[in-house]
């Protein structure tokens, strides 16, 4: 456990069993873990998916947590958190009832064998820039740069805000 308190952004995102269910569910869980505080998340959003054909489109979404736990340690959280919702780690980029991921960890830069952090091709992804962008417009990604010359290097066509009453 680290003693000092560190913001990091988790993605969260799901393609199964009510997805928008599992992303809501897993955002209060996130408060709930060990030496970790919930501060703000994203809307929700429709994305396609990546990765093998004949999946349906994903929810995502992007939560600023508080935390006093190490990368490793909040990296654990958030796997166990993974395992209630009945995560199997099969397919590449396949469909998954939740998926969850350390996008950045204050200002830090992680290379290890469990854990990349910024997370990896962050740059290019829509569904994690825009909710990041809704929540913290001014983050600057180590390594990376400024979330607004991020932006203009992703298209947000296959990228929708839901509401709340879609699938929850």
């Amino acid at each position: 456990m680290s003693s000092a308190t560190v913001l990091a952004f988790v993605g969260l995102g799901s393609n199964l069993d009510r997805p928008q269910r599992q992303v809501l569910d897993a955002l209060a869980e996130l408060d709930d873990m060990p030496q970790s505080h919930l501060l703000r998340h994203s809307s929700l959003y429709r994305s396609a998916p990546l990765g093998p054909a004949g999946q349906p489109d994903y929810i995502n979404a992007v939560a600023a947590v508080e935390t006093r736990l190490a990368p490793s340690e909040l990296l654990d959280a958030l796997q166990a958190v993974e395992q209630r919702h009945g995560r199997v780690r099969g397919v590449h980029w396949g469909p998954r009832t939740l998926d969850l991921d350390i996008l950045t960890y204050g200002s830090a830069r992680i290379r290890t064998d469990r854990l990349v952090v910024p997370h990896p091709q962050l740059q290019h992804r829509a569904f994690v820039l825009i909710p990041l962008h809704e929540i913290a417009p001014d983050l600057r990604i180590p390594g990376l740069g400024t979330l607004h010359d991020l932006l203009e290097g992703v298209s947000m066509e296959d990228l929708h805000v839901i509401d709340g009453a879609e699938d929850a």
